[in-house]
Protein backbone atom coordinates (compact mmCIF):
# COMPACT_ATOMS: atom_id res chain seq x y z
CA UNK A 1 0.00 0.00 0.00
CA UNK A 2 1.53 3.80 -0.82
CA UNK A 3 2.86 5.51 2.03
CA UNK A 4 2.21 8.93 0.09
CA UNK A 5 -0.16 11.45 1.63
CA UNK A 6 -3.90 10.79 0.53
CA UNK A 7 -5.48 13.51 -1.70
CA UNK A 8 -7.07 16.36 -0.04
CA UNK A 9 -10.08 14.79 0.87
CA UNK A 10 -12.46 15.79 -1.23
CA UNK A 11 -16.44 14.22 -2.05
CA UNK A 12 -16.66 10.38 -2.08
CA UNK A 13 -17.42 8.51 -5.00
CA UNK A 14 -18.78 4.49 -4.21
CA UNK A 15 -18.74 2.09 -6.92
CA UNK A 16 -19.41 -1.53 -7.24
CA UNK A 17 -16.19 -3.87 -7.62
CA UNK A 18 -15.43 -5.23 -10.65
CA UNK A 19 -12.71 -8.11 -11.47
CA UNK A 20 -10.24 -5.62 -12.79
CA UNK A 21 -10.59 -4.21 -9.33
CA UNK A 22 -8.86 -7.24 -7.13
CA UNK A 23 -5.81 -5.92 -6.76
CA UNK A 24 -6.17 -2.60 -5.23
CA UNK A 25 -8.55 -4.05 -2.76
CA UNK A 26 -6.52 -7.03 -2.02
CA UNK A 27 -3.53 -4.38 -0.85
CA UNK A 28 -6.22 -2.15 0.58
CA UNK A 29 -7.98 -4.66 2.93
CA UNK A 30 -3.57 -6.03 3.73
CA UNK A 31 -2.88 -2.82 4.79
CA UNK A 32 -5.80 -1.78 6.77
CA UNK A 33 -5.15 -5.52 9.11
CA UNK A 34 -1.97 -6.57 8.67
CA UNK A 35 1.56 -5.53 7.98
CA UNK A 36 3.58 -2.70 9.49
CA UNK A 37 1.32 -0.14 7.99
CA UNK A 38 -1.71 -1.23 9.99
CA UNK A 39 0.54 -1.94 13.31
CA UNK A 40 -0.15 1.86 13.46
CA UNK A 41 -3.65 1.60 13.02
CA UNK A 42 -6.35 0.69 15.75
CA UNK A 43 -7.55 -1.87 13.41
CA UNK A 44 -4.72 -3.78 13.20
CA UNK A 45 -4.70 -7.34 14.22
CA UNK A 46 -1.53 -7.97 15.15
CA UNK A 47 -1.74 -10.32 18.76
CA UNK A 48 -4.16 -12.18 17.42
CA UNK A 49 -3.41 -13.17 13.58
CA UNK A 50 -0.47 -12.91 11.03
CA UNK A 51 -0.41 -14.05 7.75
CA UNK A 52 -2.76 -12.45 5.07
CA UNK A 53 -5.71 -11.21 5.51
CA UNK A 54 -7.56 -11.94 2.52
CA UNK A 55 -6.33 -12.94 -0.95
CA UNK A 56 -7.06 -12.70 -4.48
CA UNK A 57 -9.42 -15.38 -4.87
CA UNK A 58 -11.51 -14.09 -1.61
CA UNK A 59 -11.81 -11.12 -3.05
CA UNK A 60 -12.50 -12.11 -6.40
CA UNK A 61 -15.57 -14.60 -4.79
CA UNK A 62 -17.03 -11.48 -3.23
CA UNK A 63 -17.62 -9.53 -6.55
CA UNK A 64 -18.77 -12.37 -8.14
CA UNK A 65 -21.24 -13.77 -5.74
CA UNK A 66 -24.80 -14.08 -6.36
CA UNK A 67 -26.46 -11.26 -3.82
CA UNK A 68 -23.17 -9.63 -2.95
CA UNK A 69 -21.33 -6.38 -3.61
CA UNK A 70 -18.25 -5.11 -2.59
CA UNK A 71 -18.09 -1.67 -2.37
CA UNK A 72 -15.48 0.90 -3.55
CA UNK A 73 -15.17 4.09 -1.66
CA UNK A 74 -12.69 6.57 -3.50
CA UNK A 75 -11.49 10.58 -3.21
CA UNK A 76 -9.18 12.51 -5.76
CA UNK A 77 -9.72 9.11 -7.68
CA UNK A 78 -7.94 7.21 -5.01
CA UNK A 79 -9.26 3.92 -3.48
CA UNK A 80 -9.71 5.08 0.21
CA UNK A 81 -12.37 1.96 1.56
CA UNK A 82 -14.36 -1.00 1.00
CA UNK A 83 -17.05 -2.97 2.16
CA UNK A 84 -18.73 -6.04 1.39
CA UNK A 85 -22.58 -6.22 1.41
CA UNK A 86 -24.45 -9.62 0.94
CA UNK A 87 -28.24 -9.98 0.93
CA UNK A 88 -29.45 -12.74 2.94
CA UNK A 89 -33.02 -12.38 2.98
CA UNK A 90 -34.16 -10.17 5.77
CA UNK A 91 -30.91 -8.75 6.30
CA UNK A 92 -28.03 -7.34 4.91
CA UNK A 93 -24.26 -9.02 5.85
CA UNK A 94 -21.48 -6.48 6.54
CA UNK A 95 -18.12 -7.64 6.02
CA UNK A 96 -14.58 -6.64 4.53
CA UNK A 97 -14.77 -3.32 5.90
CA UNK A 98 -11.28 -1.69 5.34
CA UNK A 99 -10.50 2.25 5.57
CA UNK A 100 -7.43 2.95 4.51
CA UNK A 101 -4.77 3.45 7.54
CA UNK A 102 -3.44 7.08 6.17
CA UNK A 103 -7.17 8.16 6.27
CA UNK A 104 -8.58 6.53 9.99
CA UNK A 105 -9.51 8.54 12.56
CA UNK A 106 -11.52 11.29 10.28
CA UNK A 107 -14.99 10.31 10.66
CA UNK A 108 -14.35 8.04 7.25
CA UNK A 109 -15.47 4.67 8.21
CA UNK A 110 -18.66 6.19 9.59
CA UNK A 111 -19.47 7.78 6.61
CA UNK A 112 -19.25 4.55 4.57
CA UNK A 113 -20.94 2.40 7.12
CA UNK A 114 -23.84 4.83 6.86
CA UNK A 115 -23.90 4.28 3.17
CA UNK A 116 -23.74 0.82 3.42
CA UNK A 117 -26.22 0.67 5.52
CA UNK A 118 -28.61 3.39 3.93
CA UNK A 119 -27.67 0.96 0.08
CA UNK A 120 -29.15 -2.27 1.54
CA UNK A 121 -32.35 -0.25 2.97
CA UNK A 122 -32.74 1.41 -0.64
CA UNK A 123 -31.48 -1.55 -2.78
CA UNK A 124 -32.45 -4.52 -1.34
CA UNK A 125 -35.72 -3.23 1.29
CA UNK A 126 -33.91 -5.04 4.14
CA UNK A 127 -34.29 -4.29 8.03
CA UNK A 128 -31.49 -5.61 9.99
CA UNK A 129 -27.47 -4.98 9.31
CA UNK A 130 -25.28 -8.21 10.19
CA UNK A 131 -21.81 -8.60 10.66
CA UNK A 132 -19.25 -10.29 12.35
CA UNK A 133 -16.44 -9.27 14.73
CA UNK A 134 -13.54 -11.64 16.22
CA UNK A 135 -14.65 -11.14 20.57
CA UNK A 136 -11.23 -10.16 21.33
CA UNK A 137 -11.62 -6.55 19.41
CA UNK A 138 -13.50 -5.07 22.51
CA UNK A 139 -12.76 -1.46 20.75
CA UNK A 140 -13.92 -2.61 17.04
CA UNK A 141 -16.97 -3.87 18.79
CA UNK A 142 -17.50 -0.64 20.74
CA UNK A 143 -17.25 1.37 18.01
CA UNK A 144 -19.91 -0.63 16.24
CA UNK A 145 -22.42 -0.29 19.47
CA UNK A 146 -22.08 3.43 19.13
CA UNK A 147 -23.27 3.57 15.69
CA UNK A 148 -26.53 1.46 17.20
CA UNK A 149 -24.79 -2.02 16.33
CA UNK A 150 -25.60 -4.72 19.67
CA UNK A 151 -23.68 -7.67 20.26
CA UNK A 152 -26.33 -11.00 20.28
CA UNK A 153 -23.94 -13.17 22.31
CA UNK A 154 -24.00 -15.73 19.36
CA UNK A 155 -20.54 -17.04 18.48
CA UNK A 156 -19.35 -18.53 15.87
CA UNK A 157 -15.73 -20.44 15.27
CA UNK A 158 -12.89 -18.79 13.62
CA UNK A 159 -11.40 -20.49 10.46
CA UNK A 160 -8.98 -22.52 12.50
CA UNK A 161 -6.25 -24.30 9.50
CA UNK A 162 -7.46 -21.93 6.81
CA UNK A 163 -5.10 -19.57 6.37
CA UNK A 164 -6.70 -17.36 3.91
CA UNK A 165 -8.19 -15.73 6.94
CA UNK A 166 -4.76 -15.59 8.68
CA UNK A 167 -2.66 -17.68 11.10
CA UNK A 168 -3.76 -17.45 14.39
CA UNK A 169 -1.59 -16.26 17.49
CA UNK A 170 -4.36 -17.18 20.77
CA UNK A 171 -6.18 -20.41 20.41
CA UNK A 172 -9.63 -19.07 21.40
CA UNK A 173 -10.26 -16.86 18.68
CA UNK A 174 -14.39 -16.50 17.52
CA UNK A 175 -16.34 -14.25 15.85
CA UNK A 176 -19.35 -12.53 17.60
CA UNK A 177 -22.49 -11.78 15.63
CA UNK A 178 -23.63 -7.92 15.38
CA UNK A 179 -26.88 -6.43 14.52
CA UNK A 180 -28.45 -3.29 14.08
CA UNK A 181 -32.18 -2.50 12.55
CA UNK A 182 -32.47 -0.49 9.85
CA UNK A 183 -35.26 1.95 10.21
CA UNK A 184 -36.67 3.80 7.33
Amino acid sequence: MDTAPLPAPGPLTYRDATPDDVKPLVDLIESAYRGESARASWTSEAGLLEGQRTDVRGVLEVIEAEGSRLLMVETGGELVACCQLEHRGPAAYFGMFAVDPRAQGGGLGKRVLAEAERRARADWGVGEMHMTVIIQRTDLIAWYERRGYRRTGQLLPFPYGDERYGLPQIDDLAFELLVKPLDD
